[in-house]
């Protein structure tokens, strides 16, 4: 039988799921501005800059960018190397960096906003 804590742990989870669901595009588009890398190299970063605190699995990543390439905020080119795997590189577009502008601005109004509610304190 589940108990409170193990309730407690799940909706936290969940909470922590949508959160990072939520930021994606903003993470992915951040770590893409500085110039194009593979998936591989933006999984390792992302948990490299982060300290592990946000991780995300190949399976979470590509579909968000595909949705970036089908949205046309990043361009992607193949690398064949003589030997090993071709890879796909991902670049930020001049409408990525205009997207990645607008995300910033409403990631921190979004910050902004929650910093002044908790900042209030707890109702009675």
């Amino acid at each position: 039988m589940a108990t409170e804590h193990d309730r407690s742990d799940r909706r936290k989870g969940s909470i922590a799921r949508e959160l990072r669901r939520g930021s994606l595009e903003l993470i992915v588009l951040h770590l893409l501005e500085p110039g194009e890398a593979y998936g591989y190299e933006i999984v390792t970063k992302l948990t490299r800059e982060t300290d592990g605190a946000l991780e995300v699995t190949d399976g979470t990543l590509y579909p968000v960018l595909y949705r970036l390439e089908r949205a046309g905020f990043v361009a992607v080119r193949w690398d064949t190397p003589s030997r090993g795997v071709p890879r796909k590189y991902y670049q930020l577009t001049e409408a990525g960096r205009l997207e990645l502008a607008t995300l910033r601005n409403d990631w921190q109004a979004f910050a902004d906003a929650m910093a002044r509610l908790l900042a209030q304190g707890r109702p009675r």
